[in-house]
């Protein structure tokens, strides 16, 4: 019997959000080289105390600048932010570009961006585990907030898919 877990998992609706980090660059505006990333393996593991996890390919670049930084901000996608979620999936110039250009503003506790959407979080890390081909950062949540309800952006069938409330 063979396994074909990517094609059962695409059955299974995934919320999308947009994790941001930076590192130490003398060369950039702020003296910070900000970066971000689409996701949708971002999960809670506690809320006593507030802990959420996150799985980023081993090898990622973004991954080691979270790793140096040691902290990172997650802004939670609205329906609408399908070209945002595709265009921080891109390789890093890419996303660098579209940074620059992005509605965001830095986290008050960690200094990351936080872009608009219906809700935002900025953590610390506490831990990492190594599972199979990623590394999951499990981070303590330092600060939340939500804006005006909006409905969410899911990841379903292999595509990012606007959802309405039930």
């Amino acid at each position: 019997m063979e396994l074909d877990l990517r094609t059962v998992m695409r059955h299974f609706a995934t919320g999308v959000g947009v994790v941001s980090s930076w590192t130490e660059d003398p060369g950039e505006p702020g003296g910070r080289r900000h970066d971000a990333v689409t996701v949708n393996s971002l999960i809670p593991v506690s809320y006593d105390p507030p802990l959420v996890a996150l799985s980023l390919r081993h090898g990622s670049a973004f991954l080691a600048d979270l790793l140096t930084a040691g902290f990172w901000g997650v802004s939670i996608l609205a329906a609408d932010g399908a070209d945002t979620a595709r265009t921080l999936a891109r390789p890093r110039e890419h996303r660098a570009e579209a940074l620059r250009t992005l509605p965001a503003s830095p986290g008050p506790h960690t200094g990351a961006l936080l872009l608009d959407g219906p809700g935002w979080m900025e953590c610390a890390l506490a831990d990492s585990i190594t599972v199979g081909d990623h590394l999951m950062v499990i981070g303590t949540v330092l600060a939340t907030g939500v804006r005006a309800p909006q409905n969410p952006l899911v990841f379903l069938h292999g595509a990012l898919t606007p959802a309405t409330a039930a």
